[in-house]
């Protein structure tokens, strides 16, 4: 009976016996290895079976990669044989992502910044930029051009370093100076948006392309064949043999036109009449072929800045400076080409019957001109000089500015040739297009026209628009070289060429691959007679006691020159005068067989000034050297 105080107590179990607590504890045991090893077999069936063939892809990458060899990039020589360019082996170090666990990255970035004189942070950056994109094969290039000991230094320390690989690569060697690099150009590493483009012709991530000068027209042919090898790596990706390997071809060599000796007098005649130009031109031509024996645009740089490390600081200095050196002033830049452009106006009314060399036209020191809006305003337009009376011969020679104005524009009477047709004889002399020569970065100036001022300024357009026009002011935009094929049509009878910069493309073994021919782009449509009146005035302007070329004389030798002096800037209300002046001036000989064309730009001053003394310094040492060595 349950009631009062009494509790209810629980049967007490039964306590095992020593022999059955064994074989409770072995039963629990086979269970528990049972279950071990049946999870063991699962989960190597789903390592073989299941993923196997995923990790032993990753075995093999862990084993045997394949990696591109880099070819040998061709160099360059000058016209004689003399070598411009050659590659010099440099010490690169390198992390490859995959060999480089995530956690010890940081720790590897910051020993490997202390030995390169790094942060951190710009070894960690372009790794987890590689992760990202999943390229963890690829080799990240951390620093170019390291000194031997900090790369014996990496090598040593190769265990504590994974992922880490110092290797050599082959870099450029400028040897010509300053005064070659806006034709060599230089090599840098390729960018994310080049490779993305170029990967499908067989570039790699860390691989060095052109990027200005011949190094970037003739990419292809200097690059070569890459090849490719099989390797077998450790577990820190570290090479330790070979399988297999297909050798690169190495890239063909260049043989410029540009003749060294030549090109550093050009330099020296142009930089010593420079006077406060922040940049100059200087350009020797083959009238007869159209190869380019000197091309200096001043001041040039030290493209071998690039083969390395180029610092902020020196990138910046490049960048900000006001004399523009990355620039190849000779193709890239624009000016007003002022009276070096008569010769066309010349040609042009010579050859629609304008005027005749016998043409005479009188110059008091400017011409008026009656406004076509308002009569009672007079436009003044000022000569350089009151020349008097002058014919075709003798104002080409003294550049009158009031002759060239009437020729181009007309003065009541005198019909003149207009704005259109003087326009399309510009053009016929390759004016408003890129001459093609094989360098990047060519533009094509301005030819005006009535139609261009209308949508360029929305403005009419007026007959003084036509008077500056036709004496190269104004509205115009020519780069020298334009200019210098202008004068080679007028030395070999009217045939506008296209400027050569490579004369031979080589093999390794000095085989000729390609030889650049004469390329006529066309005949200018002057006849042959009107071409050479013209260049008797340019005689006359070299010979004459007046003429405006006379310090581009040649001792014993005919020679045919033109000056100009273009104004620019900001002009005086009262005086009519210009702040600032280019000096120009061109010239060839002999005119009797003419061999050579030479032009001299400056930034700042006067063709008879500062351009023609250069240009006469230029011809008499290629006249007086090619006379001793015949």
């Amino acid at each position: 009976m349950l009631g009062g105080g009494t509790k209810f107590k629980s049967p007490k179990r039964p306590r095992l016996t020593p022999a059955a607590a064994i074989r409770l504890r072995l039963w629990c045991l086979r269970a528990a290895v049972f279950i071990l090893f049946g999870a063991l077999i699962v989960q190597l069936w789903r390592l073989q079976v299941v993923e196997g063939r995923v990790y032993q892809t990753r075995a093999e990458v862990n084993r045997v990669r394949l990696q591109a060899i880099p070819p040998i990039r061709g160099v360059v020589f000058d016209r004689n044989g003399r070598q411009l360019v050659r590659n010099v082996p440099s010490f690169v170090v390198s992390v490859t992502p995959f060999d480089l666990p995530v956690d010890q990255q940081a720790r590897v970035a910051e020993r490997l910044a202390k030995l390169l004189n790094m942060l951190p942070e710009e070894i960690e950056r372009p790794i987890a930029q590689r992760r990202l994109r999943g390229e963890i094969f690829q080799p990240v290039i951390v620093k170019s051009g390291v000194d031997q000991t900090t790369a014996f230094i990496i090598e040593e320390n190769n265990d504590k370093l994974p992922g880490v690989q110092v290797r050599t690569e082959s870099v450029r060697q400028y040897l010509g100076g300053p005064i070659y690099s806006h034709i060599l150009g230089y090599t840098g590493r390729i960018t994310d948006e080049e490779y993305q483009t170029l990967r499908d012709a067989g570039y790699g991530l860390n691989d060095r392309i052109g990027k200005t000068g011949i190094e970037l027209s003739f990419e292809r042919a200097l690059r070569g064949q890459p090849g490719k090898e099989q390797i077998i790596v450790n577990a820190t990706g570290r090479q330790v043999g070979e399988l297999e390997s297909i050798a690169p071809l190495p890239g063909d060599n260049l043989v410029l036109t540009i003749d060294s000796d030549l090109q550093s007098v050009v330099a020296d005649a142009v930089r010593a009449t420079m006077g406060k130009s922040k940049y100059a031109v200087g350009i020797v031509t083959n009238v007869k072929t159209g190869e380019l024996l000197a091309f200096v645009s001043l001041p040039g740089y030290d493209n071998n800045l690039f083969s390395g490390n180029v610092s902020e600081k020196e990138w910046n200095e490049l960048l900000n400076s006001p004399s523009r050196p990355l620039v190849n002033h000779g193709i890239s830049d624009n000016f007003p080409p002022g009276s070096i452009f008569k010769l066309i106006t010349g040609a042009a009314a010579l050859q629609e019957k304008i005027a005749t060399i016998d043409t005479k036209i009188f110059s008091k020191g400017y011409l008026e001109l009656r406004s076509e809006i308002d009569p009672r305003i007079t436009y003044i337009f000022r000569d350089w000089g009151a020349h008097g009376w002058l014919d075709f011969y003798q104002a080409m020679a003294r550049s009158g500015d009031v002759y060239f104005y009437q020729l181009a524009g007309g003065y009541y009477d005198f019909p003149g040739l207009g704005a259109e047709r003087l326009a399309a004889y510009s053009r016929a002399f390759g004016l408003g297009e890129p001459t093609g020569i094989d360098l990047p970065g060519e533009i094509g100036g301005i030819v005006p026209t009535p139609a261009w001022k209308l949508r360029e300024y929305d403005e009419e357009w007026y007959t003084g628009d036509t008077y500056n026009m036709g004496i190269g002011q104004g509205f115009w935009a020519v780069t020298p070289l334009q200019m210098m094929m202008v004068v080679t049509a007028f030395a070999n009878g009217g045939e506008l060429l296209r400027p050569l910069i490579v004369k031979e493309i080589r093999d390794a073994n000095n085989n000729v691959v390609q030889r650049f021919e004469k390329d006529v782009r066309r005949r200018v449509p002057v006849d042959i007679h009107n071409l050479n009146d013209v260049s008797r005035g340019m005689v006359l302007g070299v010979e004459w006691e007046q003429g405006t070329a006379r310090e581009a004389a040649v001792p014993g030798m005919r020679i045919a020159a033109k000056t100009g002096t273009a104004e620019f800037g900001q002009r005086d209300p009262r005086t009519g005068a210009y702040q600032f002046q280019h000096g120009w001036c061109f010239a060839f000989g002999p005119t009797e067989n003419p061999e050579i064309a030479v032009l001299v730009f400056h930034e700042f001053g006067g063709g008879p000034q500062t351009a023609a003394p250069a240009v006469g310094r230029i011809l008499r040492y290629y006249f007086s050297r090619n006379q001793l060595s015949r």
